[in-house]
């Protein structure tokens, strides 16, 4: 079935250690996180209770509630676990990328999941194989436990974790769990989000703080770009800072459209951000209308933000079905626009007659803009203004968002009048640069903007000289 015309989400965190419903709390964790990947789920659960230390491991494809409907927890023993949620950002939807992945390394057994991506994956990739390496996934994070299997010998585990790691570049938030630790993780610029919190003594580490809120957990802080941290015995913690002075720049996007709205990411609320770009969206693009259209959902808050600043009503022109499964069945006979519509509908009672100002977060390739205008003017609407609560979408992302190619991104190749002829709206505008940074408080180069300016902080695949001399 076709697909809305939308960034893909990346993927999702979270890990318990010491907690004897580990596995269970792990699963609400990717429950409440299922917005950043729909393509596959697992957990590895850890029970230190015998002489050994025994893993076990439960993924699949689809869904998280899916995955784990009718699961007895009881096949995943022990106090601690890791998941994670998946959206495919390197490799292919198989189920060997499915994650955590597992392996058994000179140092015992390890599961390792990871949120983001690595633009030298490849060539360590074509290092790794050349040096005699057997691969069985083809994502990304399988370098990782290459790099580490072949690390330094009879030196202490994180320094080993820390040596594989200065070895690879990109954007990460990993999650590494041993026989007797876990380590937390995140870049040395910061891109991807992950947080600290507590439960009853027990330590817990998640991509977003929603996670934190349904298993009753409470937030401590954000794990630091390019800190390591290690979580082991009845929950001691230890903190380091391995990869010198780097310029932290997390994901602006994170904001615009990835994060839960009630999450907390980067020391910010995003509900209140996103408010705040519809704010100044209303203030730099005034137009004269009736009310203000929300797209569901990417476009609620933004479009509260415009309505308040601008003082013309919201109401909900467009009703988004949320219970289409992956495997809804299209009909054999021919409905125009059936993927959208069976998405999205538009509310010819609210919308006949009326000038409105429809409100979302980006246009990609325009595809779903240009059908949704069709829509609204199908049932009735007089005039359809567009804004957008970010600046134009010119670059793909190369750190953990699965984005179309540069030549396909409709901002990168026409201006907003030739756009906004395409899609079919009377006028269109999108936030500026300038106004989406003082809608996050802060300035320019604070964080990583590359979709919007074409810079990207760790550079691109291909600029990018690969740092493996020490392992090969």
């Amino acid at each position: 079935m076709e697909q809305l015309d939308k960034f893909r989400e990346e993927c999702g965190l979270i890990g318990i250690w010491n907690n004897r419903e580990a596995a269970n709390l792990a699963y609400l964790g990717l429950f409440a996180q299922q917005h950043r990947g729909q393509e596959g789920a697992g957990v590895c659960a850890l029970d230190r209770s015998g002489e050994q230390p025994a893993f076990t491991l439960h993924k699949g494809l689809g869904l998280v509630a899916d995955i784990f409907s009718g699961f007895d927890f009881q096949k995943l023993p022990g106090d601690s676990a890791i998941g994670h949620v998946r959206y495919t950002t390197a490799g292919g939807h198989r189920l060997s990328n499915v994650q955590p992945l597992f392996a058994e390394i000179s140092q015992g057994t390890v599961a390792i999941a990871h949120n983001g991506n690595l633009i030298n994956a490849d060539k360590l990739r074509e290092n790794l194989i050349a040096d005699g390496a057997i691969f069985s996934a083809t994502s990304d994070t399988e370098v990782i436990i290459h790099l580490l299997a072949r690390g330094a010998k009879n030196v202490p585990l994180v320094e080993r974790v820390i040596a594989a790691l200065k070895t690879v570049a990109g954007a990460y938030s990993l999650l590494f769990l041993f026989k007797d630790r876990m380590y937390a993780v995140r870049d040395p610029n910061g891109l991807r989000p992950l947080c600290l919190g507590k439960l009853n003594g027990s330590y817990v580490v998640a991509s977003e703080t929603c996670a934190f809120d349904l298993i009753g957990a409470t937030y401590v802080r954000d794990v630091e770009a390019g800190e390591l941290v290690e979580i082991s015995g009845s929950s001691d913690l230890k903190s380091y800072f391995p990869f010198g002075a780097v310029k932290e720049t997390p994901c602006i996007f994170e904001y615009i459209y990835f994060a839960r709205p009630d999450s907390n990411v980067f020391g910010r609320n995003v509900y209140g951000v996103r408010k705040r770009l519809g704010e100044e969206l209303a203030r730099e693009a005034p137009v004269k209308a009736d009310l203000v259209i929300p797209v569901p959902d990417s476009g609620m808050s933004a479009a509260l933000g415009y309505s308040q600043e601008s003082k013309i009503p919201l109401e909900m022109g467009l009703v988004r079905n949320h219970y289409v499964g992956r495997t809804f069945i299209e009909p054999k006979q021919s409905i125009r626009d059936f993927g959208v519509k069976i998405k999205l509908n538009a509310n010819s009672d609210i919308l006949r007659g009326k000038s409105i100002v429809v409100v979302d977060d980006s246009i990609v390739r325009g595809t779903t803009s240009r059908k949704l205008v069709k829509m609204l003017r199908d049932a009735g609407a007089r005039e359809v203004h567009m804004r957008i609560s970010a600046p134009p979408t010119t670059d793909p992302c190369y750190y953990g968002i699965d984005t179309p190619s540069k030549d396909e991104l409709i901002a990168s190749s026409q201006s907003i009048e030739k756009i906004a002829e395409f899609i079919g709206v009377d006028t269109l505008a999108y936030l500026s640069v300038e106004g989406m940074y003082r809608a996050v408080n802060s300035s320019q180069g604070k964080f990583c903007d590359a979709c919007f300016s074409g810079r990207y902080p760790i550079g691109k695949p291909n600029q990018y000289e690969e740092k493996q001399e020490k392992l090969f």
